[in-house]
């Protein structure tokens, strides 16, 4: 039994000792690589406008998007509309801010003179010029019940859009403050 175990170990030594062998094959190969393709070199001034090296740079901030209050250093939304929302609300804690995508959520909002009652904005910039279509307000309301559960009511659309008129009136004033410089 021993032996055949044995003999059997050679065979399989054997053949992987000859498998192994096999890939001892010279295989040439040829070592040499392409030529690095040749490419244009954009210095200063010379670069088209449609490149990100062109006017505005990789950052967007070209003379026009500044001037009409556009994001400028990578701002995907309009300046002023985005600070204006910012000092427009102020007063509520918020949540989350993404001044490339244009969102501005609060949190909950309970005034002082009503605690049964609490507040929810999201503002949406959706242009970089300063346009009265380039902003969205949604807000949401919620009453606390008697058993102090937090139901939701509707709120009638005059409510955003004096939101929204707050915020645009904040802009044109920052807008004409910075013309004023």
């Amino acid at each position: 039994m021993a032996t055949r175990r044995l003999k059997l170990f050679i065979i399989v030594g054997s053949l992987a000792g000859l498998v192994l062998t096999g890939c001892d094959a010279d295989l040439s190969t040829d070592s040499t690589f392409p030529e690095k393709s040749r490419r244009e070199v954009y210095q200063a001034g010379n670069a088209p406008d449609d490149t990100i090296f062109g006017k505005g740079g990789i950052f967007g901030d070209d003379d026009k998007s500044l001037q009409d209050g556009g994001g400028g250093g990578g701002l995907g939304v309009n300046a002023y509309l985005w600070r204006a929302s910012l000092d427009t609300l102020a007063f509520i804690p918020l949540s989350s801010a993404d001044p490339f995508g244009g969102v501005i959520i609060t949190d909950w909002y309970s005034p002082p003179e009503s605690p049964s009652e609490r507040f929810k904005l999201t503002v949406y910039i959706l242009d970089r010029r300063l346009r009265a279509d380039g902003l969205r307000v949604s807000a949401f309301k919620q009453n606390r019940d008697t058993s102090n559960q937090w139901i939701p009511v509707e709120l009638t659309p005059k409510v955003t859009t004096d939101i929204e008129n707050a915020i645009l009136t904040r802009a044109r004033e920052l807008r004409v403050a910075r013309e004023g410089e």
